[in-house]
């Protein structure tokens, strides 16, 4: 038994780990902060590809009906749906 624990064993030294987490915190730091800016940036886009879709949908109504829809015109028609319309709205406040 003892001849085993005296065996040197292959494996990483206190020193290695250490170096390696290390290496590992600094790209967590780097990369981090960028990829929760780009999940608001893709809200962004997302919400302006919306606005346009309702403002069409607004113009395509204005054609077929010859006035400005209502918020309730818009949805009742299926032009648009509640969410779209609430994103605009909230979009257009801003």
């Amino acid at each position: 038994m003892r001849k085993a624990l005296a065996k040197k064993l292959p494996g990483f030294t206190l020193l290695e780990m250490l170096v390696v987490l290390f290496i590992i915190s600094l790209l967590l730091l780097l990369f981090v902060p960028k990829l929760i800016n780009q999940k608001d940036a893709a809200q962004k886009k997302s919400d302006a590809a919306i606005v346009k879709v309702v403002e069409t949908q607004i113009q395509v109504f204005e054609l077929d009906h010859g006035h400005t829809p209502t918020k309730e015109e818009l949805i009742g028609k299926d032009y648009v749906d509640e969410k779209q319309y609430a994103i605009y709205e909230k979009t257009k406040k801003e």
